[in-house]
């Protein structure tokens, strides 16, 4: 069915005559013009995170969390109950979140006309699929596939020193949203936390964002148990937490515990579900979708995927609340810096693009950092982006059938920054809950002599060697110099910067 922009307009009058309308994304009026139906976000006016008292800005972390997250819902509930209900009465296919006050529709030109001049209607944004973006697939004279025992990025960041002092990670559970997992691979299914070592339960430690509708894919439909349709987030999660208890050391964290949520289909998510996967880490439920409990978040999120407006992402303040949202909650947020390199500016996409995220870069095993590498400055941050820069250049860890192979990204830097912070919580438990101590900690023990950048002598202003720049950031990480900073008491030799 073919509709008219003038022709959609004029049925928004028809129907209320003098009324306000709601702002409408120009992605929504297209794809109704183009296929008379269009996946939309309808976002409510009330936007701001709820004031938490009587609870004082000290109180513990899991108390906040709990308090946040209650209020969250109860808002929800009521905002959205009548147009829950209006949406349901038509046959409107919908999905209620509460992390951002917002329901997932889709919509007709009919539906549009009456939800455009709705009261409490801030904007009807566009849901697009957006395809993940990689950097070239292999580099010359990788090493190979083969086992190879500790992975070069975990050594030149010292993690295995740290594991020699004790510190693997345990007690700590990092959080991967990404293309799905394969949580049985040799090196990821004893660290998984659905795993008790001889049962498999997925409640809390997996959901799939990923709902009827979406792409086709190996995967298919709200997948019951982890499954990864690409690959990509298996390798992910094979650096910030893989072992296999044996020769392939590939990950930086081995004594860590992992979840994991699905938010693309086939490399291919929306604003929706990278929602969806926020909104279930921040309170995990059972596999049918019920009983949220903050008291199994992660404490940390590892992200490796990009919104980017260029291909119709969301440019409204939805996903950067919950971003904020998330941290605010005491969840320490990484995020991959993107592969649009190596111009200067080339931060281009949420959630890097967030000065809530701790935002990664990549390097090469001689500390020169890559040419697809995104560099900064980003436009209104309040920082010098990216925070850090990491291992990104031929990376090899766990892929899918069980085996093991080499990818290159900024994807692969960032879970080696989670696998870190989850060694300094480790170290020092009292970092849980605070994810601006740990950025601190991991900004000031960067190393950054010897860092090199062979396509880029200055952006915005700042030259490589002035810290921090925006093409390193504060420097690339270092996991024995964090750890022993986190813990000054416990290390006699510890860190001074």
């Amino acid at each position: 069915m073919k509709l008219h922009k003038a022709l959609l307009c004029a049925a928004f009058w028809w129907f209320f005559p003098g009324a306000q309308a709601a702002e409408v994304d120009h992605a929504v009026e297209a794809a109704l013009a183009a296929r008379g139906a269009a996946d939309v976000l309808i976002l409510l006016d009330d936007q701001a995170r709820p004031a938490l008292t009587p609870l004082s800005p000290t109180a513990a972390p899991r108390l906040r969390r709990r308090a946040l997250v209650e209020a969250l819902r109860d808002r929800a509930a009521l905002q959205q109950a009548a147009l829950g209900d209006w949406l349901a009465s038509r046959g409107v296919a919908h999905r209620r979140f509460w992390l951002v006050n917002a329901i997932q529709a889709s919509i007709g030109p009919v539906e549009l006309a009456a939800l455009s001049t709705r009261e409490g209607v801030a904007r009807i944004a566009a849901n697009p699929s957006i395809a993940l973006r990689l950097a070239p697939a292999s580099v010359p004279g990788l090493r190979p596939a083969a086992t190879t025992g500790v992975e070069w990025g975990v050594a030149k960041i010292r993690a295995p020193e740290a594991w020699a002092a004790g510190v693997t990670g345990q007690g700590v559970v990092i959080g991967g949203q990404d293309t799905g997992y394969q949580w049985d691979h040799p090196a990821l299914k004893a660290q998984y936390r659905g795993w008790n070592g001889s049962s498999a339960s997925h409640a809390r430690s997996w959901h799939d964002a990923i709902h009827p509708g979406a792409p086709a894919n190996n995967c298919g439909y709200d997948a019951p148990a982890p499954c990864d349709d690409h690959g990509h987030g298996t390798h992910t999660a094979g650096t910030f937490a893989g072992d296999d208890g044996g020769a392939n050391r590939i990950g930086v964290a081995p004594g860590a515990r992992w979840i994991g949520c699905r938010n693309m289909a086939a490399g291919n998510g929306t604003p929706a579900t990278y929602i969806e996967c926020m909104q279930w880490f921040l309170a995990p439920t059972d596999p049918a979708g019920n009983d949220p409990d903050p008291d199994y978040a992660p404490d940390i999120i590892s992200n490796s995927w990009g919104c980017p407006a260029s291909e119709g992402c969301t440019v409204g303040n939805e996903l950067a609340g919950a971003v904020q949202t998330l941290v605010e909650a005491g969840i320490f947020f990484v995020a991959a810096a993107g592969n649009d390199g190596s111009t200067c500016g080339s931060i281009l996409d949420a959630p890097a693009t967030y000065d809530a995220s701790f935002v990664v870069g990549a390097t090469t095993a001689t500390d020169a950092i890559t040419g697809f590498s995104s560099r900064g400055p980003v436009a209104g941050a309040a920082a010098a982006r990216p925070d850090v820069i990491a291992p990104g250049s031929g990376v090899r860890s766990a892929v899918l059938g069980n085996a093991y192979s080499s990818m290159s990204g900024t994807s692969m830097a960032t879970p080696h920054v989670a696998g870190v912070a989850a060694l300094m919580m480790d170290a020092n438990p009292a970092l849980k809950g605070h994810p601006q101590e740990v950025a601190a900690l991991l900004r000031a023990t960067a190393v950054r002599d010897g860092i090199t950048d062979p396509y880029r002598t200055s952006c915005g202003g700042l030259s490589l060697g002035t810290w921090p720049n925006h093409q390193a950031g504060w420097g690339r990480i270092d996991a024995w110099a964090a750890v022993q900073a986190a813990t000054p008491d416990v290390f006699s030799d510890g860190f001074e910067g």
